[in-house]
């Protein structure tokens, strides 16, 4: 199969370049090259200068609902260069998960309501799924949704709750229907952040950061008018999420590319013997390993970009193949980084996100901050989204029929 890219993909790819080059500020990029996860400045600044062009700020949005109605080559290819340009993520469980679950399966009240606040970078999303007994077990659920006139009661507890601290409204998963089968008598809310009887808790990880929360529910009083789709149906919406969440982030080509470009700069800079370590036999042959694994890789995301994977039987389950080859070969990534980068990666680097405005003198050289963060966070890759036995079991059950 002949994937070179196309005159027009050629045309459409220095587009992009020159504007990331125009728009996207010095400091921005720096911080975003490093690895931190970006916070809620970041990342809603990033997405309103994006909204400069129409459609940019919502990539994998169709053109009737405000996105460019771009082709998926041409996603995949501004991806790769936003990542490469270091510019920060968006508002990813806005722009990718909650946007298209309205815009699919909303009403027009709905969509007229949340998509251009999504759209422009006005309002910031998180996504309230897994509980502390029901991560990758999603459909065992138990948070609860009590119907009461004009709106749902809510009462319980969800964890990982990404940004919630950060967050103007939540998508939530609660059940509806107790004495329904697991799947079954699951409701997806639009919640507002504000709303009386949510707590949001902050999880300190280990590297001092505080992305992750877990969020708890007394009396929460949502309008029934924020309930998309209908009532005890929210599992096929959120199966349908979570295939756009494994088959576009899942593999994060351009993520697992940067990675292999700063391995190089830091095995370039780092001596072993009074040579550059890039210029080790042992060291250079791991690389070249993990680098034609990754064209591999990308060569599987081209071809299902080339082919309309999703009328094959087991079309649901590639999601599922790209999330669980593409996390491990991330893990595998910053782990050699942090090899590369020796002594330095003992050293506590904090999340300048974290410590805005605020002059921290950084051990080290200026290559050194965010790799023990960026590996750290990985280690969570091949769970969140979806675990990895969680993904072997569909890849067996949708492709081998087992």
């Amino acid at each position: 199969m002949d994937f070179a890219l196309t005159a027009g993909d050629l045309e459409f790819r220095d587009e992009v370049r020159a504007f990331l080059r125009d728009n996207l500020p010095p400091e921005m990029a720096k911080l975003g090259a490093m690895g931190f996860q970006p916070d809620r400045e970041a990342s809603l600044g990033w997405q309103k200068i994006l909204s400069q062009r129409p459609g940019w700020s919502v990539p994998m949005w169709p053109k009737e609902h405000g996105g460019p109605g771009w082709t998926v080559m041409q996603r995949y290819l501004f991806e790769e260069e936003c990542f490469a340009a270091g510019a920060p993520t968006c508002n990813l469980q806005g722009t990718e998960l909650v946007g298209p679950v309205i815009y699919s399966f909303g009403n027009d009240e709905q969509k007229q309501r949340f998509l251009p606040g999504i759209r422009n970078g006005k309002d910031y999303w998180c996504q309230g799924f897994s509980e502390p007994n029901a991560g990758s077990d999603l459909a065992n659920l138990r948070t609860k949704a009590i119907r009461d006139g004009d709106h749902y009661v809510v009462n319980g507890q969800k964890i990982w709750t990404s940004q919630a601290q950060w967050a103007d409204w939540l998508f939530l998963l609660v059940r509806t229907d107790p004495e329904a089968q697991a799947q079954r008598g699951i409701s997806f809310l639009l919640v507002d952040m504000k709303t009386p009887g949510i707590t949001v808790r902050p999880i300190v990880s280990i590297d001092g950061s505080t992305h992750l929360t877990e969020t708890f529910y007394d009396d929460v009083r949502v309008p029934v008018t924020n309930l998309v789709g209908e009532e005890n149906k929210g599992w096929g919406y959120t199966k349908f999420l979570l295939g756009n969440e494994r088959a576009f982030s899942g593999a994060s080509i351009p993520t697992i590319k940067r990675y292999l470009q700063r391995i190089k700069r830091v095995a370039t800079a780092q001596e072993l013997d009074g040579k550059p370590l890039l210029q080790d036999a042992g060291f250079a042959y791991r690389l070249a390993q993990l680098e034609v694994e990754v064209l591999a890789l990308e060569m599987s995301v081209l071809r299902v970009i080339h082919e309309d994977s999703g009328t094959s039987t087991g079309g649901w389950a590639i999601g599922s193949v790209l999330k669980v080859r593409g996390t491990e070969l991330q893990q595998r990534c910053c782990d050699l980084l942090a090899e590369a980068l020796g002594t330095y990666a003992a050293a506590f680097y904090p999340d300048p996100y974290e410590h805005r405005g605020q002059n921290i003198a950084l051990p080290g050289p200026d290559y050194a901050p965010g790799v023990m963060a960026e590996l750290m966070y990985r280690r969570a890759a091949s769970i969140f989204g979806g675990s990895a036995e969680i993904q072997h079991n569909i890849i067996a059950k949708m492709i081998l029929g087992m």
